[in-house]
């Protein structure tokens, strides 16, 4: 025990005596320590967020929805041409009543508005749906209440709106009570839903909602007030489309009967639509396991491409512990004259080593858990001298600022252990040169 201490304390002496060449011996390890830990610390938010994104949508929902196809059933004259597809109505009658597993649908119909208040005027996106549309989209009210079964029956003529529509639109005055105008007629606020994250678009079947500027009214109202055919004016003619359901988000009794209902789902409208191609099934239950799975892959990854960094830092210990060798050539000739063997040699110089990357692996685990607060600050010069600067976000601007890095703890004792096996690995090479020199040939040397 004595001896080990002394050694330690004869590496520790040997590496001050250059303090700034140990130093950046070190920074190898570190910065390679801190890679590994921050790379997997990103890579466990982007895979969070993902999830979170996901399991929004509900791990035991089905969403249908409607597809525009490349060649749509066309009703042509000689000055409109109407597009017909997606779901109908009928649809969501016969899965809802002839599929024992689904216990709730929800169907949908949006499309794209304006909305004025007196001389204030805001696009956004018209939404007629029922009841359970507050409850499967996690929304809540910040006033007033949401549409209800009543509203749906009598096909009255009122709205929810959203956050950004009530501030854009009525600005500090209490909107609940008034009246907004669009499609030529006015609609009663009746109450007004809290600020939402924007859901991220999945593949081409399911594209990004941003909530906060919807405004919602009953179904039967937008059918009976709008209807199912949107008249879109072109240069010489019309043009028009007609769906009846944008979407329908059906709610299953639990995650096992997910998947084999989603596949009766699927045939069933594959024997109503043919071969229109005019609508599509998203599960969000697959797309969890998918990213689970991506997550898995993007940690290998970025843990490996991290990885490299810390055998960089390995070759530079190598190097540096090579040149102490020579360096220190006349004092490991005397050490083997008083009877020091070449085990002792060997773990003087290994116990450097040791010292070096175990130093830089403790300063890089320190680092690596910096990592989300050091995130936290690049975003908020990247908001504020960046994104405030700019007239819009990317996407990738928006995933960025959305993300929040969480430090996988595995990842913590992992890259410590590789740090101090690499100053062992590359360590071994320069510490058994040291201990075969000849003593005599040692003791000569200049």
């Amino acid at each position: 025990m004595f001896q080990t201490i002394r050694t330690i304390r004869l590496a520790l002496k040997s590496l001050m005596l250059h303090k700034l060449r140990s130093g950046l011996t070190m920074l190898g390890i570190v910065f390679g320590v801190f890679s590994v830990i921050a790379m997997l610390a990103i890579g466990e938010g982007a895979s969070a967020q993902a999830q979170k994104q996901v399991l929004e949508l509900g791990a035991t929902n089905i969403i249908v929805t409607s597809v525009k196809p490349p060649q749509g059933a066309k009703k042509d004259d000689a000055s409109t041409r109407v597009l017909s597809y997606g779901l109908l109505r009928s649809d969501y009658d016969l899965l809802t009543s002839n599929i024992p597993t689904i216990t709730k649908g929800i169907p949908i119909r949006e499309i794209a508005q304006e909305f004025r208040y007196l001389d204030n005027t805001i696009h956004g996106r018209l939404a007629g749906c029922t009841t359970d549309y507050l409850e499967v989209n996690h929304l809540e009210m910040t006033r007033g209440r949401f549409l209800t079964e009543s509203d749906q029956k009598y096909m009255m003529n009122v709205a929810v709106i959203a956050s950004e529509i009530a501030e854009s639109l009525f600005q500090y005055n209490d909107p609940v009570g008034k009246s907004i105008q669009f499609n030529g007629d006015y609609y009663k606020i009746i109450g007004v839903t809290r600020r939402r994250t924007a859901s991220a678009a999945i593949g081409g079947s399911l594209s990004g909602q941003d909530y906060n500027k919807d405004v919602y009214i009953p179904l039967k109202t937008f059918q009976v007030r709008i209807g199912d055919l949107i008249f879109q004016r072109q240069t010489g003619s019309f043009s028009a489309e007609e769906v009846e359901l944008n979407q329908i988000t059906l709610q299953v009794r639990n995650k096992d009967d997910v998947i084999p209902t989603a596949d009766v789902i699927r045939e069933t409208l594959g024997q109503t639509h043919g071969d229109k191609q005019d609508y599509a099934v998203v599960v969000p239950l697959e797309l969890l396991k998918q990213a689970d799975q991506l997550r898995l892959i993007f940690n290998v990854v970025l843990g490996s491409i991290a990885a490299i960094s810390l055998i960089v830092g390995g070759i530079g210990i190598m190097n540096i512990m090579l040149a102490t060798v020579t360096e220190r050539t006349r004092e490991i000739g005397i050490r083997r004259a008083l009877g020091a063997r070449q085990r002792d040699i060997i773990v003087q110089f290994l116990i450097e080593t040791i010292v070096l990357s175990g130093t830089g692996g403790v300063i890089g685990v320190l680092m690596g858990l910096m990592t989300p607060y050091t995130f936290i600050g690049i975003k908020l010069f990247v908001d504020k001298f960046i994104l405030n600067k700019s007239k819009g976000v990317s996407e990738v601007g928006r995933i960025f600022t959305e993300m929040e890095p969480q430090v996988a703890y595995w990842s913590l004792p992992l890259a410590f252990g590789i740090s101090v096996g690499i100053g062992i690995l590359f360590g071994i090479y320069p510490a058994r040169s040291a201990a075969k020199m000849d003593p005599i040939e040692a003791l000569r040397h200049e």
